[in-house]
């Protein structure tokens, strides 16, 4: 009765995909879109965040930062917490734009692309992995595995993107089209990251991970990130998604 009642989800989930005839599979491009689709789905988006940063030896640190979306190409990256982190800004825009912006220093500073890939404030995401992504803009997927809950694809750059990544291993849950584990390899093919996503739900129609996951297997450092607080399409102003707005 369960197997039966993943397959009707499945199935039902299968015909949302955009093009497709009844019965017919989905390409790993039709797969992707539908995950972008899923998170980038909101008109905007506002989510406050617990970071705690856990070293190789076990020792913790809290970090609290809110972070602001609008569409697929606007994201911006506030620190809350603590006292000697609050303010550092994050802000990315369409065409692969970044800014940073350090309170000490008071400046914005424009992120060149030869260090996308550095470590963002102490954490486990690089300024590559802050931007709000498009997977099928960016990267040529292809299926791997195609098992009863997930859909496994490689996805390998594009021709002329600039990217701190070799290549992504990625697993979507096929009921709700939520990659729950990717998997970062260098430019020489070897693992180096790992993300994972768990607590799955939905808020106000979207799908969130109430708990995510960065693992650096090289440092053996690891970011977990808690969701506290999400709000989605609230109307977020575009005045936002500037470098004045950063300096705030």
């Amino acid at each position: 009765m369960q197997n039966k009642f993943k397959t009707i989800i499945f199935t039902s989930a299968i015909l949302l995909l955009p093009g497709l005839q009844f019965g017919q599979k989905p390409t790993a491009s039709d797969i992707m879109d539908r995950v972008d689709k899923v998170i980038n789905g909101p008109l905007d988006q506002k989510i406050t965040m617990e970071l705690k940063l856990i070293d190789r030896n076990g020792d913790e640190k809290i970090r609290e930062i809110v972070m602001y979306q609008k569409g697929n190409n606007k994201r911006m990256t506030k620190f809350l917490a603590p006292a000697d982190q609050r303010g550092i800004g994050f802000l990315s825009l369409p065409n692969g734009k970044m800014y940073l912006y350090l309170p000490a220093f008071q400046k914005v500073r424009r992120i060149a692309g030869h260090i996308k890939n550095n470590r963002f404030a102490g954490t486990d995401m690089t300024y590559e992995d802050m931007e709000a992504i498009n997977y099928n803009e960016k990267w040529q997927p292809e299926l791997l595995e195609d098992n009863n809950d997930y859909y496994i694809l490689q996805l390998k750059p594009k021709e002329n993107i600039k990217t701190g990544y070799g290549s992504l291993k990625i697993w979507v849950l096929k009921d709700k089209f939520f990659p729950t584990r990717i998997e970062y390899y260098n430019k020489k093919n070897k693992l180096i990251k790992i993300l994972t996503r768990e607590a799955i739900e939905k808020i106000d129609g979207c799908w969130i991970a109430r708990k995510s996951t960065m693992e650096n297997l090289k440092t053996k450092h690891t970011t977990v990130i808690s969701i506290k607080d999400a709000k989605f399409n609230s109307g977020l102003s575009d005045n936002i998604f500037t470098k004045r707005y950063l300096k705030r």
